[in-house]
């Protein structure tokens, strides 16, 4: 159905009813005049009638000793047409015997003029004593109202005295009446058509200034309110109207608050967390999930789960938690960046009447956690073995001493060398574990004083350190550092990490070699390039050489004594620091390995 303005509805109605009153009062008003009319021309007429009979009685009395009315015709005939012309033969005056004959007209001949004794008012006046009727003449052939008076003597009636008017003028008087009523009538729907428009205007004003009000309140405007109105009734629905947009305020306030501090909370997990409804489509995903499952949360609101995610094991878990009445436990892994791997835990979601309206997946990513776990084995089984080849040797070798090997003092003191060779190789260990220790405690590494200083003097003092070993090889040590080089470090670690660097590259490079060890210092960075001309690093060991127990050439490492932890502690010196640690190595040319340091 086609929706109206309510104007439209009010106003046609108020001015349906104006009309209709106005027609009604109208008709009533014309009926009322004619009524009045036509009885103020009756009276009239009667009144006349009356006079005239009053004249024809003193005629018929004056008859010589007789009472007939028809005794004196000519003088009766005389009255009426002498009347007729006082009344400028508007009026019709005619006299009747009681037998039907006309005695006088002021019109016509009463000789000529037919029997009136079938007249509806000539019977009506002889027996009821008034008669009146509007017909038309047949004597003169046109409409005219007739008023007819009994004239009685003595008991008998003498004659019937009738008197009448054209109903034309009649006609006309009430045509000039309705005519005014008319023009009065429209002059009054008019107005009443005017008054009833600014009357339903008065009535809509109000609801359409609350119609405005309520669709800013629909746009958020809840801070509006509505005036009150006069009338009690919209009074009453404009403070309904703005009781509602407090409390929708209020409310509206209280969930703004509460999801911004959901979503403050969920932004802050380092959990991924997953939100879908009962059709499998995404409701809500925090960062960490997006950033997880590489998919972007402002493009993934209200599509599926299989459209969004492409990993069958997650989505066949969303199926299981959404079909479970327990949480759900379970893994996921990711090939995206080298694997990743995930422990997801889930639960099913009810609203308040216990309906399920989908599942919520927490995704805790193992991946590091795995990774270290991975390195923890490694670790150990790499220091097991590390122990183990030392440990063997000094148990075989001692054993060989109690067998009687110790009587004989060259063969004793060749074992003694060589288990002393292994003790060492063991401290070494245990002493590079212990740096590693120290350096990876979170307690001791708040307890390191790092002050800006200048680099060169640490620098001197770790070739001072490392000249002996470089002397038995006959290999030159070369430092190029500006004395005004600074930066913000430990010096004892510095120093510590440089020993490692030099002393890696005298074990790897052939006598007589030299040893560059350069400075370059940038606006934010200093570099410490430790340069060697060795045998070099293949380009598939590069990514692994820093960490623990990583050797190139084991069998090489073995014989010089190395202990695979050497870099792994100068990268970890870097890291306590705010640095780095990189290479740089080609086979049969050498290496430079490059510390990395925050100038402030």
């Amino acid at each position: 159905m086609a929706q109206k303005r309510l104007i439209w509805k009010l106003y046609p109605p108020f001015l349906a009813v104006t009309v209709i009153a106005l027609i009604a009062v109208t008709w009533y008003s014309s009926y009322a005049f004619r009524r009045f009319y036509l009885d103020s021309t009756r009276g009239e007429l009667f009144t006349l009638a009356e006079a005239v009979s009053q004249h024809v009685s003193a005629i018929l009395q004056d008859a010589q000793g007789s009472h007939r009315a028809g005794s004196q015709p000519n003088q009766v005939d005389a009255l009426c047409k002498k009347i007729g012309q006082a009344g400028h033969g508007e009026t019709r005056v005619t006299v009747i015997s009681p037998t039907g004959k006309v005695l006088g007209d002021s019109d016509e001949n009463p000789e000529i003029m037919e029997d009136h004794s079938d007249r509806p008012e000539i019977i009506a006046a002889l027996d009821e004593g008034f008669g009146w009727s509007l017909r038309p003449s047949d004597t003169l052939g046109e409409k005219m109202m007739y008023v007819a008076v009994p004239l009685h003597e003595h008991g008998q009636t003498l004659a019937v005295v009738r008197t009448a008017i054209p109903a034309t003028a009649i006609d006309q008087a009430l045509q000039d009446i309705y005519v005014k009523i008319f023009w009065g009538g429209l002059a009054i729907a008019i107005c009443a058509a005017g008054l009833s428009l600014l009357i339903s205007r008065q009535i809509t004003k109000p609801i359409v200034d609350m119609k405005q009000v309520a669709q800013r309140f629909a746009a958020g405007e809840l801070d509006l309110r509505l005036p009150m109105p006069n009338s009690v009734e919209l009074a009453d629905l404009a403070q309904a109207l703005n009781e509602m947009a407090r409390q929708l305020q209020d409310r509206i306030t209280t969930i703004t608050r509460q999801r911004n501090e959901l979503e403050a909370i969920l932004s802050s997990m380092i959990e991924g967390v997953l939100a879908v409804d009962t059709q499998g489509h995404v409701v809500s995903v925090n960062r960490a999930a997006a950033r997880s499952l590489g998919i972007d949360p402002m493009q993934v609101q209200g599509r599926s789960v299989e459209e969004v995610i492409r990993n069958v094991r997650l989505q066949q878990f969303i199926q299981d938690t959404m079909q479970s009445e327990q949480p759900t436990e379970g893994q996921m892994s990711l090939p995206a960046n080298g694997g990743r791997f995930f422990r997801l835990h889930g639960a099913s979601l009810a609203e308040s009447s216990g309906k399920r309206s989908g599942a919520v997946i927490v995704l805790n990513d193992m991946t590091r956690m795995r990774r270290l776990e991975n390195i923890r084995r490694d670790f150990v089984a790499n220091v097991s073995h590390e122990l183990k080849t030392p440990i063997t040797s000094i148990s075989g070798f001692v054993e060989a001493l109690l067998e009687g090997a110790i009587d004989e003092p060259e063969q004793a003191h060749r074992f003694l060398q060589i288990i002393a060779k292994h003790s060492d190789r063991l401290n070494a260990i245990v002493e590079d574990l212990l740096s590693l220790s120290r350096l990876e405690e979170e307690s001791q590494t708040r307890k390191l004083t790092f002050e800006k200083t200048n680099v060169k003097p640490v620098l001197t003092t770790a070739v001072e350190l490392s000249s002996t070993k470089a002397e038995e090889k006959q290999m030159i040590i070369g430092l190029e550092c500006h004395d005004v080089v600074q930066a913000r470090i430990d010096p004892p670690l510095l120093e510590q990490a440089v020993v490692n660097l030099i002393d890696n590259a005298i074990k790897y490079s052939e006598p007589q070699r030299k040893i560059h060890i350069r400075v370059r210092q940038e606006a934010k960075r200093v570099h410490i390039a430790v340069q060697d001309n060795g045998c070099g690093i293949e380009q598939k060991h590069l990514s692994r050489i820093f960490e623990r127990f990583y050797v190139v050439d084991k069998g090489r490492s073995r014989t010089l004594g190395g202990t695979g932890l050497g870099l792994a502690i100068v990268k970890h010196i870097a890291q306590v620091h705010g640095g780095t640690v990189t290479v740089e190595s080609s086979p049969g040319v050498g290496s430079t390995f490059t510390i990395h340091l925050p100038a402030d």
